[in-house]
């Protein structure tokens, strides 16, 4: 997430403070008081009840309507950096039903909100201690002298795998894409703890995949149908690992189970926003030519006078490639994996297969 303008977060409805504040500001991978976006939402959303003046419970629940939306449309504008909102649209939900349940146990409107209000911060420290659970039910399937494959970064893989590490011997290997280095930044946090660790370019996980006895992937979202919506290529990975007869586990808290039913990748949510249609393009190769030095200064100049546009990156650094503006760039962050590709989920609610997911969310949600 790329951390706002100090300057403008005043500007921002109360309930984007909020969020903004239990998020807190970016730090190190293995900040552990990292909260996830959907606990976040949850407690902004709190915020909402104990602010609210409404005195019906349909007026409470409109209020959390609408901060719900506010929540959503900042999520789909592209300030919230590489996530996708469907964690963040089934954490309100989930909270929205639980206020709705809350309702028919409790009648009077008082004592309804007090129950909210209490609950809901029970609620929220189950949801914060999920990454816990996730890696106490999941580190056994990780044996000795194994090598593990993931993608990218998430914090619940991290914690599951660190869990796994107290007690097991393994090597690691990390998918690393575009745009934002998470494999690499991955690795080091991993070398770090003492796990031997190799970072290989997405592209190339067909050709380590025989290498490898497992995968393990976080998830954005968890669907109806067991499948997944995850970072850019977890579906190719999915579908590689099925080919060379390699288990592919998905670890996800149970907040992140979404009310969808896609088919195709076109059935996605719109995610990403504006940075969808920007990618910058760099030939790292001629870096060993050039030592990584920028374009002459007669070069720069013009660039500096140049109109820039998502397209024509700052040419200040040696490499950058830039395409003409009939080329359209298109750089979802997201893509689906269907429940087939998937062997395991390991979840605060214990290890399920694809097809339990179904029977969990009429659980969640009844």
């Amino acid at each position: 997430m790329t951390d706002p303008d100090p300057a403008t977060v005043d500007d921002y409805p109360i309930v984007i403070q909020d969020l903004l504040h239990y998020l807190g500001p970016r730090t190190s991978l293995d900040d552990k008081s990292a909260v996830a976006l959907p606990v976040a939402a949850i407690k902004a959303l709190l915020q909402v009840v104990q602010r609210s003046k409404a005195n019906t419970m349909m007026g409470l629940q409109d209020e959390l309507k609408e901060s719900s939306q506010s929540m959503l449309d900042y999520a789909l504008e592209g300030t919230l950096l590489g996530r996708s909102h469907i964690a963040l649209a089934s954490g309100c939900e989930l909270f929205l039903k639980y206020i709705t349940r809350t309702f028919l146990e409790t009648p009077d409107f008082d004592a309804c909100k007090g129950q909210v209000l209490e609950r809901g911060e029970h609620f929220a420290g189950i949801s914060l201690a999920a990454r816990d659970r996730i890696a106490n039910v999941g580190h056994g399937f990780i044996r000795d002298g194994q090598t593990v494959l993931t993608h990218g970064w998430s914090r619940v893989v991290a914690a599951l795998l660190l869990k796994a590490a107290e007690t097991t011997h393994f090597d690691i290997v990390i998918l690393e894409g575009r745009p934002d280095a998470a494999g690499a930044k991955a690795a080091a946090l991993y070398a770090q703890e003492g796990i031997p660790t190799k970072v290989v370019l997405d592209s190339a996980m067909g050709y380590v995949m025989e290498s490898v006895d497992l995968v393990l992937v976080g998830a954005e979202g968890v669907v109806e149908n067991g499948g997944i919506v995850n970072k850019m290529g977890t579906f190719a990975l999915a579908v590689n690992a099925q080919e060379s007869n390699v288990p592919f586990y998905v670890a996800a808290e149970s907040y992140k189970f979404a009310r969808l039913y896609p088919l195709h990748q076109k059935d996605l949510p719109t995610m990403g926003g504006l940075n969808q249609q920007h990618l910058d393009f760099v030939d790292t190769a001629s870096w060993h030519r050039t030592g990584r030095e920028g374009p002459s200064s007669t070069k720069k100049q013009q660039d500096t006078n140049a109109t820039s546009t998502p397209h024509e990156p700052s040419n200040t650094v040696s490499g950058i490639v830039t395409i003409p503006h009939n080329v359209k760039v298109d750089n979802p962050p997201c893509d689906y994996t269907p429940a087939k590709y998937i062997t395991l989920l390991f979840t605060d609610l214990g290890v399920l297969t694809p097809s339990a997911v179904s029977d969990e969310l009429i659980r969640l949600y009844q």
